[in-house]
């Protein structure tokens, strides 16, 4: 059974859209895009 008040306890709130939006904007990130970008590059250079 559930308890509700053990439940509360543990609750964290999560990121506003706002916070996520920072936190993602501020890291690099390396994506697909990236990475096929960098391979089309590569080829492109070698040819």
């Amino acid at each position: 059974m559930i308890n509700f008040e053990e439940e509360l306890e543990k609750y964290e709130p999560s990121l506003d859209v706002e916070q996520v939006e920072n936190v993602v904007n501020n890291n690099n990130l390396t994506d697909v895009t990236d990475i096929v970008r960098e391979l089309i590059s590569e080829t492109r250079s070698t040819v």
